[in-house]
């Protein structure tokens, strides 16, 4: 069976072609076709012989993503795209031209296993973990769309399907492969991964030493309410995770930030944005208020604007620090799953 190496460190690259007898300094070489120029055809690595090319072919294979189908919002800010990878297996990576730059938002696993009950990326359970060098092509994929624009990737959003933190060492490997200067070689800081809050993992990730912002899936002010929105509440408790959450900011000197999403008659009433403003009090913190992007097997609605409004103000009357996220894509059912469930259920194949 050939070997794939996407998605491996120059020094792996150098392990795995040495018994072969290409000498270590091609692995850089390789790597650099590979994340640097989109070239996933050994033949046409033209700075290597090509007794070398035939070798590499005939042992060695480069796995990257097809596109199986693409949604594009009305007002041409918004992108999603539902590629597979060489089992089959589907997920959706979603592009955001921000006025700060251009964000991709790249998924962990195939579906989640977290069950909560605002978001179709559960609704079919979880297949399997992403490798890293999966999780890598979809920015890769996005990057080379993006340079026929004279643009490029700016900031990476591990929001996608999938709890990140329940494929630490992949999700690892594919934040430190974006640093590489043989690769995209993106800022530690222009990274943020989003976690429903995986306290063990989360502690460990704070001694990593890598200065990416931790988003955490809040939603909710209490530990009733947040059990009913999220089944991980009933593992680590609300406490629990706001523990973690300061000591990853005590660790990084990283301010954390907490997602809220707003959901009508549910986690939006003044008492939930009081019992909010208590909770993030004295905290080196950012709220996120996310109005509900509806999903139709969920049957959660959106609070209309005055709440928002409302509720927001409430918090920036208590000193939080706080913002409503900037809507995108609802056009496109963008919220996380929706396109891969849509085609999940009326094609096998994408599972």
């Amino acid at each position: 069976m050939k070997i794939d190496i996407f998605g491996m460190f120059v020094d792996e690259i150098a392990q795995v072609i040495h018994p072969y007898g290409l000498p270590k300094y091609r692995a850089l070489q390789i790597a650099k076709w590979m994340y640097q120029c989109g070239v996933y055809d050994f033949d046409n690595m033209t700075n290597l012989s090509k007794d070398h090319r035939a070798l590499l072919m005939d042992n060695f294979v480069i796995h990257t993503v097809a596109t199986q189908a693409v949604q594009q919002s009305s007002d041409g800010k918004t992108s999603k795209y539902l590629v597979s990878f060489h089992d089959g297996s589907a997920v959706e990576t979603v592009l955001m031209r921000q006025p700060y730059g251009n964000s991709v938002c790249v998924s962990t696993q195939v579906g989640c296993a977290m069950g909560c009950v605002f978001c179709a990326s559960t609704l079919n359970g979880v297949t399997r973990n992403l490798s890293g060098g999966e999780i890598l092509a979809q920015v890769l994929y996005i990057n080379r769309l993006l340079q026929q624009e004279q643009a490029a990737v700016n900031n990476i959003v591990i929001m996608g399907s999938g709890e990140p933190l329940a494929n630490y060492d992949n999700v690892l490997k594919f934040i430190r492969l974006c640093h590489e200067e043989y690769s995209i070689h993106l800022s530690y800081r222009s990274i943020t991964l989003s976690t429903s809050g995986l306290v063990p993992e989360m502690n460990q990730l704070a001694r990593e030493g890598l200065p990416i912002t931790l988003s955490i899936s809040l939603h909710a002010p209490t530990n009733e309410i947040r059990s009913q929105l999220m089944p991980i509440n009933n593992r680590y408790s609300l406490p629990e995770v706001m523990d973690a959450g300061d000591y990853y900011a005590e660790q990084t000197g990283r301010r954390v930030t907490y997602e809220y999403v707003l959901i009508s008659d549910v986690n939006d009433k003044i008492e939930h944005a009081g019992q909010l403003a208590a909770l993030m009090k004295g905290r080196l913190a950012n709220v996120n208020l996310i109005p509900v992007n509806p999903v139709m097997e969920r049957g959660l609605l959106r609070p209309d604007n005055k709440r928002i409004q409302q509720f927001e103000k409430i918090l920036l009357d208590k000193k939080i620090n706080v913002t409503v996220r900037r809507e995108m894509g609802t056009d496109i059912r963008a919220a996380c799953g929706q396109l891969r469930n849509n085609v999940v259920n009326n094609s096998p194949k994408a599972r």
